[in-house]
């Protein structure tokens, strides 16, 4: 009788991808060209780039490769389409599917054009998540609240494992916050983004 138990916590999209699909609604057209946490990224762009690292990293999940999974996310400044609104909350709902098949998590995987692990192409996509959603809450005025879980899992992600500084990542340094910030606060700033950001900063 096989006595193994599961010890790994289940990690879950769907909390993270549900806080950014109930954004959407409130989102009005002249919001598309105000300024985001991503210097790059208006929040047109930054809608974009949550459409496409969904369809990326559900073609990641599936080992389907081929141009979703091969291209860097910073190869060209994305284009947010027309139907947006409608489009990115079933691409998030696949996009939680797909990862919930025990395959996706097992071997190798690729995702940007980086070959990976399948449990560690998981962590990143939630972590992109958990950013990204706080990104496009702020950058639009509305409040932004991640489950606990989401939020640890974020945090670790982005805490260098020596203590030492990032030589290689697609966010800026970290941004000092106090030890006993809220959870939130600590995943935000060591993104390199500061918690009280507000558009016109």
């Amino acid at each position: 009788m096989d006595t193994h138990t599961e010890t790994t916590p289940t990690i879950d999209l769907e909390p993270a991808a549900r806080r950014i699909a109930a954004l959407l609604d409130g989102i009005d057209e002249q919001q598309l060209d105000g300024p985001t946490p991503c210097p790059d990224y208006a929040v047109r762009e930054l809608l974009a780039h949550v459409a496409g690292l969904s369809a990326a990293f559900r073609e990641a999940a599936r080992k389907n490769f081929g141009p979703m999974t091969d291209t860097a996310p910073d190869a060209k400044l994305p284009v947010l389409a027309d139907n947006w609104r409608e489009a990115l909350p079933p691409l998030l709902e696949e996009l939680v599917t797909a990862w919930r098949d025990p395959v996706a998590r097992q071997g190798m995987t690729r995702a940007g054009g980086v070959d990976l692990p399948g449990e560690v192409a998981l962590l990143v996509v939630l972590d992109e998540l958990v950013i990204h959603g706080w990104d496009l809450a702020r950058s639009t005025g509305r409040h932004y609240e991640a489950d606990e879980a989401s939020l640890r899992i974020a945090l670790e992600m982005l805490t260098p494992g020596d203590g030492k500084p990032r030589a290689d990542t697609i966010f800026g340094p970290p941004v000092p916050v106090p030890a006993d910030a809220p959870l939130l606060d600590r995943a935000v700033a060591m993104s390199g983004r500061r918690p009280d950001w507000k558009p016109g900063d």
